[in-house]
């Protein structure tokens, strides 16, 4: 049984998404502020967190910040319908997805369980071993998608599980250009729609990670207008 974090200072959503996730399965702890749910998370990690940005203590934004220091656990964020900024940040920050308020709760569900199976899929041992899910050399790069490992001229980079499936995607076929549409069905599931400015905020935030073990990383190129490849080195 997976373990949701819901974060958020309205009780009725915490009420109403968490009668919801518990039908559907799923062990839920709800917390109405970013420090109360920080505090429990330094005692046990969820599988998952959902949080809303706006929140008293410390918002979604700065937990998110502080989880990603130690954590590459999945996060959604639930953002106000016109909080499009926001969006962006929660992106580049590394969260894996958002859903904008009010939302389906059907929906919610599906992106969680999305971002379940896309976790498991990288990091049990108990996967086939495919193209998709053998250790790639590719130059510099060494990925290993079983223990959702990623290092780069031998210093390890910590991805979410977006960044690492959006990375595994382009450096599977160095030289080949993958379009956005291509990226968007490799990270996110069918029934899950983003946009194109998603894809490019993980790719920015992927980048980011990548040249902080070295500065000079530029293997990932943009084509403006096409997508991005991968480029050996």
């Amino acid at each position: 049984m997976s373990r949701i974090a819901l974060v958020d200072d309205d009780r009725n959503i915490l009420t109403s998404v968490s009668m919801t996730l518990e039908a559907e399965g799923f062990e839920v702890e709800t917390y109405n502020d970013g420090q109360s749910a920080l505090d429990a998370f330094s005692r046990r990690l969820p599988d998952m967190a959902v949080l809303d940005i706006k929140m008293p203590r410390m918002d979604g934004m700065d937990l998110l910040q502080r989880l990603r220091l130690k954590t590459t656990m999945p996060v959604i964020f639930l953002t106000s319908k016109d909080d499009e900024i926001d969006e962006v940040l929660g992106l580049r920050m590394g969260a894996d997805d958002y859903v904008k308020k009010p939302f389906s709760q059907r929906l919610l569900v599906e992106r969680i369980r999305a971002l379940l199976r896309r976790q498991e899929a990288i990091s049990t041992d108990e996967v086939a071993v495919t193209e998709e899910t053998k250790i790639m050399e590719r130059g510099f790069l060494r990925m290993d998608p079983l223990r959702h490992s990623v290092a780069w001229k031998g210093q390890d980079v910590s991805l979410t599980v977006t960044e690492f499936l959006l990375l595994q995607a382009l450096a599977q076929r160095p030289g080949f250009v993958k379009s956005r549409d291509q990226l968007m069905d490799v990270a996110y599931d069918d029934q899950v729609y983003v946009d194109d400015r998603t894809i490019d905020s993980h790719i920015k935030r992927l980048r980011k990670k990548m040249r902080s073990a070295d500065p000079d990383f530029s293997a990932i190129e943009t084509l403006y207008g096409i997508g991005y490849r991968y480029n050996e080195e």
